[in-house]
């Protein structure tokens, strides 16, 4: 009886070992980002590693991001323009495209881009840092290693990610300009009517609150992923980097997907 008991309760106690695992690394990682987020606001502020990380995580993203925004835009335009002629509505293609990049598209697919360049940079950093005794090193020198790792990062990804979502909806909208306008000879004044009188102030406001969002999600799960990469069970040394750094990307783009309903939901 004590055998068939074990066996039929065995699936059960596996599941809540896993609730209670997952339940611990989310409360790990809140108290994590709260810590990294007040070493932000604390004194002295850290303006020279701060605009480092914005060269790094900002800069260096802005051809990947203006690439995939114009050619979002134009594949917008294209299958709009076709959607929209079976109705006889190919004139509201500019709203189509605006919207749907300012809304949705442009906040995620900034957020998801930099996450693949910049967010597993980030895990990796901080994992090798964290394997190669760096990290105990600045402990040991009375060096707050969140406030000297993270902190920078955080803060320039806050200021990152909704510059580089608003260049994505421009080259976006851009895009979609080719494809409706040069080569499927719409109006030119028609498209930018469209999205000047149908794309309102709330609209880019709450692109922008999601991509604020985002930038804190992604910084803090990779920099979380990648500090704490010598307690993982899958891995260690470079082999737990490497895992560090596919668990931040993987986690990062289902957490962005999954917040970006919820924020759709208060938003609209």
């Amino acid at each position: 009886m004590a055998i068939q008991a074990a066996i039929l309760g065995a699936p059960f106690a596996f599941a809540g070992r896993q609730i209670i695992l997952a339940v611990r690394e989310l409360g790990g990682w809140g108290i994590f980002t709260g810590l990294a987020f007040w070493h932000i606001l604390s004194m002295p502020w850290q303006f020279r590693k701060i605009l480092a990380q914005v060269y790094f995580i900002g800069s260096r993203s802005i051809f990947v991001i203006a690439l995939v925004g114009m050619f979002t835009g134009m594949v917008l335009g294209l299958q709009g323009y076709y959607t929209l002629v079976k109705f006889g509505s190919e004139g509201v293609l500019g709203a189509l495209v605006a919207l749907s990049l300012i809304r949705e598209l442009g906040p995620v697919l900034t957020a998801i881009m930099i996450t693949a360049r910049a967010g597993s940079a980030m895990a990796a950093e901080i994992g090798i840092m964290r394997i190669s005794e760096q990290v105990d090193a600045l402990d040991t020198m009375d060096i707050n290693p969140v406030r000297f790792m993270v902190s920078p990062k955080m803060a320039a990804s806050l200021l990152s990610f909704p510059l580089l979502t608003a260049l994505f909806n421009v080259f976006g909208i851009l895009g979609g300009y080719i494809s409706g306008v040069a080569l499927l000879h719409l109006s030119h004044g028609d498209y930018f009517y469209r999205i000047e009188t149908n794309v309102v102030m709330q609209d880019v406001t709450g692109g922008f609150v999601k991509s604020v969002f985002f930038a804190l999600l992604v910084s803090s799960i990779c920099c979380y992923q990648g500090y704490f990469t010598h307690l993982r069970q899958d891995g260690f040394g470079a082999r737990g980097v490497s895992q560090a750094t596919t668990s931040a990307v993987v986690i990062s783009c289902v957490a962005i997907l999954v917040w970006d309903y919820v924020l759709t939901s208060f938003l609209l």
